[in-house]
């Protein structure tokens, strides 16, 4: 049996970096009410028999500050696009115009905005779990190598304080991000 790698916080903490990206790019993805070509970022489309996001089938841009403009580049895949785009649970109504979707944004209303905290919430929840995943990771990886003597019981007891100082660190991220967008999302 071969013996494990060594233990690498930086490792663990890249990835940990890489949930906090993966949120804030979700969150560009939420409407705040004004128009952003980033809001159709996490829309797929079901097209040629292949699921690809939106940017792949189309180009996005936003002619107007409360309109943005969607311009299909296959005839074929429009009405396909166009159910993306209703499906995506963003409260979006496109307006088929040939090869173009219009999609015009709505102000928020009261219950639009607390609907799309709690989307935001969720995003923030799924994240902290992939921290903690990374954290349970890394303490079998450490508990691994304890075992096969490659580390000292103290050492991974210091390395282990190590790794839940990132975690909290990574999760305090998570939970102020989410604070700043909800506090965008409410905004009126």
């Amino acid at each position: 049996m071969a013996a494990s790698p060594p233990f690498k916080l930086d490792d663990y903490k890249k990835r940990m970096d890489g949930a906090v990206t993966a949120l804030q790019h979700e969150f560009s993805g939420l409407r705040t009410g004004r128009a952003s070509p980033s809001l159709l970022d996490p829309i797929t489309v079901d097209a040629y028999g292949a699921v690809s996001p939106l940017t792949s089938v189309a180009s996005v841009s936003v002619p107007e500050p409360r309109m943005i403009s969607v311009n299909v580049w296959d005839k074929s895949v429009v009405a396909a696009v166009d159910k993306a785009i209703r499906s995506a649970n963003l409260g979006l109504n496109p307006i088929m115009d040939g090869q173009t979707l219009r999609i015009p944004i709505p102000p928020l209303t009261g219950e639009r905005r607390q609907e799309l905290a709690k989307v935001a919430a969720k995003y923030a929840e799924q994240q902290r779990i992939a921290v903690r995943n990374i954290r349970r990771d890394a303490m079998e990886h450490l508990k691994k190598l304890e075992k096969e003597h490659a580390i000292s019981e103290d050492e991974h007891k210091r390395h282990g304080a190590e790794v839940q100082k990132t975690t909290d660190d990574h999760i305090k991220k998570i939970d102020d991000t989410l604070h700043s967008k909800e506090q965008e999302i409410m905004q009126v």
